[in-house]
């Protein structure tokens, strides 16, 4: 048996296995037999449905200078803004009522933004719509700081990896920032029984093939319900301005594999991968994805949070955004649902 026929089977390469698949992706019959079966666990859990988060990003500060990030703190040239109480409120208020039952709060990691001031916009969130799943994606936090987020409301919180090997973290983040407080962070969440995401970037700067293979081991280990990859886009305001972006094939690819991985998770189709191609979207869902994320964000601020270069949809307003995803979602044949769509365990 091939080493794409024993993921299928067992749900788990070793090391070697993979980098031996990930050698061979552009075979199109491994692509293609990998893409069966992702899809077919993906109906297996979920059906047809595809499941919305109302993304609000909430603020463009950050203290970090991850190096290939548009808002990172080095980055003097970025037009900086913060949503108030009010302002998210409202953005969740619009959100609903076009059916959104999961709001992410996203931004980059700024002070300002104390713990207690985030546990009451968590609790005021909480408060408005019970019914409601409440998403953080707020970067690296104490156990503590992340206990009192969860004791206020939220459910579920995204902390991408980039990536789980030491030596390719060092040349993407400066060197205060550590894979191994990352990965600490990821397990604190876990134990206090949030639903946790994980993820990383498709061929950021320096990513070898070796690089990728230790991504999926970790993944298997960690066990998340929600994993997000997308391609890595250079931004001009970073040190990475010049890099070629990753592949949209190789992501799609790597979906089919998470997919097979972890049969359960949550999958986004991600705005990277909307970004890269007109398509892209669609192609995560027919890959094994099942989540979409929309902008609920104020339309003022869209073109702002500016994580890379030539972003989509910032220019829409969610109904439109929303009613634009709906159709794109059933030209590939599923379905947009007004639900939770928490994590089968």
């Amino acid at each position: 048996m091939d080493v794409a026929g024993k993921l299928i089977q067992n749900h788990e390469l070793s090391r070697e296995e993979y980098i031996d698949l990930l050698e061979n992706w552009k075979n199109p019959e491994t692509a293609k037999s990998l893409r069966e079966a992702a899809v077919k666990l993906r109906k297996q859990y979920y059906g047809d449905k595809v499941y919305t988060r109302g993304l609000i990003e909430f603020t463009n500060y950050c203290k970090n200078n991850c190096y290939y990030c548009g808002i990172r703190r080095g980055n003097v040239h970025a037009e900086r803004y913060r949503l108030s109480r009010e302002e998210i409120l409202d953005c969740c208020e619009k959100g609903y009522a076009l059916g959104f039952r999961t709001f992410v709060l996203q931004g980059g990691e700024d002070p300002y933004y104390t713990d207690e001031r985030m546990a009451e916009i968590i609790r005021s969130i909480r408060r408005a719509y019970p019914d409601c799943a409440i998403t953080l994606s707020i970067g690296e936090k104490s156990y503590e700081s992340y206990k009192l987020f969860k004791e206020a409301g939220a459910n579920r919180y995204l902390l991408r990896h980039e990536t789980a090997s030491d030596e390719l973290y060092q040349q993407l983040h400066p060197a205060e920032m550590l894979l191994s407080h990352r990965k600490q962070c990821l397990y604190d969440l876990k134990s206090l029984g949030y639903q946790v995401g994980a993820g990383f970037m498709v061929g950021s700067p320096g990513q070898k093939t070796e690089h990728l293979a230790e991504d999926l081991v970790f993944l298997k280990e960690l066990q998340p319900q929600m994993v997000g990859i997308g391609p890595f886009i250079p931004h001009h305001e970073t040190k990475f301005a010049n890099e070629a972006a990753g592949s949209v094939e190789l992501t799609l690819f790597l979906l089919s594999v998470i997919r097979i991985l972890l049969p359960k998770a949550l999958l986004p189709a991600t705005t990277a991968l909307g970004t890269m191609d007109p398509r892209g979207r669609e192609k995560g869902l027919e890959a094994g994805a099942n989540v979409v994320m929309p902008n609920l964000s104020p339309v003022k601020n869209r073109r702002q949070y500016d994580l890379y270069d030539n972003k989509i949809c910032t220019g829409e307003e969610a109904a439109e955004c929303r009613g634009c995803l709906e159709r794109r979602v059933a030209s590939v044949g599923y379905r947009l649902v007004a639900e939770r769509g928490d994590a089968l365990v």
